[in-house]
């Protein structure tokens, strides 16, 4: 009898270590945070963002610096893309802001590009250079009916 005990035990305590661990990837995989990330903000507006989600990477130079936010349709009918950046970066206010793909998958992200100004983008500051992302549709149809990307057919 004690030994039935002892064993139930033992597998009641790895039943539980596993919750625990569901639980940790759940939240850690789903992109839940406890605390505020305190990074910084900044806007930039596209015509076309692609496939672009939120929590999309954001980097510079291959190194990953933060993360897309949020995407809105702005007043202007652009897309609003919504960065958080890390606060200790020094990007000068003529950073640029390009969409591009990686993978085979084709994941999308957003590259900046510092610039040479001396002046440095604050919290909520606007990216004023943006390059939107590729549409390979736009880009096979002017291909097929011999247009240009700005023509409607």
């Amino acid at each position: 009898m004690e030994k039935t005990t002892m064993r139930d035990g033992i597998v009641g305590l790895f039943v539980l270590a596993g919750l625990a661990a569901i639980g940790y990837l759940s939240i850690s995989l789903g992109g839940l945070s406890l605390e505020d990330s305190g990074g910084l903000h900044l806007r930039a507006g596209f015509d076309e963002i692609g496939g672009l989600a939120p929590r999309a990477p954001v980097v510079i130079s291959g190194v990953h610096v933060g993360d897309v936010e949020r995407i809105d349709l702005g007043p202007d009918m652009r897309a609003q893309v919504t960065l958080n950046v890390r606060q200790d970066l020094k990007l000068p206010v003529d950073t640029s802001a390009a969409i591009r793909t990686s993978g085979v998958l084709g994941d999308q992200y957003v590259a900046l590009e510092p610039g040479a100004e001396d002046a440095l983008l604050k919290d909520g500051d606007v990216l004023s250079f943006t390059e939107n992302a590729l549409n390979i549709e736009k880009l096979v149809g002017a291909l097929v009916h011999g247009g240009s990307l700005g023509e409607a057919k």
